[in-house]
């Protein structure tokens, strides 16, 4: 596995969480693109996808835990199902359980919040670099997520579960973000917070920010991980 180059460690000013360290700054200014992933980059969801997800194992009545979820960050439900049936030897219906998953985040409404350091990032961007968006999300949930949260406005692309065949960590939701945004893939960065999104973004050729408790962690595209 390869090791990242550096960390950039956020910092408290006035109650908030603010990114001005010169390495990320010079980092940043040499690409034209930046492509964040949604849930768990820009938004904290998770708590709202755990809740849905506890909903759905209890009423299908499959084995669920937080922790295994989190593993499975940035696969689309549907294809979580898939693994479930898999780990447990189930055979649950995918499109059921997914439409189930679904309406119950829908009904945990505003249940979320905007992620400081990551939106501080996009919105320190907009109008100097092309901004879009790569999420494992269906794509009528991540449209209105980011509509509420004020940041569709801000977005010249938005990549979702919806738009391709293969998700994470296949590199196809990334390098669909990048046509979209007519850049090459090492003109872009990608934000992440799961294993599963940098590996995508590596196999779509980027670098990678990942997004940890501690801050920034930059992994950037070695041979290693061609």
């Amino acid at each position: 596995m390869n090791q990242p180059e550096f960390t950039v460690h956020t910092f408290r000013s006035c109650g908030t969480e603010n990114v001005a360290q010169p390495e990320l700054l010079t980092r940043l200014s040499q690409y034209k693109g930046l492509i964040f992933d949604m849930d768990g980059t820009l938004l904290d969801t998770m708590p709202a996808h755990v809740e849905s997800w506890k909903q759905a194992a209890e009423h299908f009545g499959f084995p669920f835990t937080a922790q295994w979820l989190h593993s499975m960050g940035g696969m689309p439900s549907i294809k979580v199902v898939g693994e479930i049936n898999r780990r447990f030897g189930l055979s649950l219906n995918p499109h059921e359980v997914s439409q189930f998953k679904q309406d119950a985040f829908r009904l945990l409404d505003n249940q979320y919040q905007r992620i400081t350091l990551t939106c501080d990032i996009l919105e320190q961007a907009y109008g100097e670099k092309k901004l879009a968006v790569g999420t494992g999300s269906q794509r009528d949930n991540a449209l209105s997520l980011l509509e509420n949260t004020g940041l569709l406005a801000k977005l010249d692309s938005v990549i979702t579960a919806s738009d391709v065949e293969n998700h994470k960590p296949h590199p196809d939701t990334f390098l669909t973000a990048c046509h979209q945004i007519q850049l090459k893939p090492n003109e872009c960065v990608v934000f992440e917070d799961t294993v599963l999104g940098k590996q995508a973004a590596h196999a779509a050729g980027m670098d990678c920010f990942l997004v940890t408790e501690h801050g920034l962690v930059f992994y950037p595209l070695t041979d290693e991980t061609l």
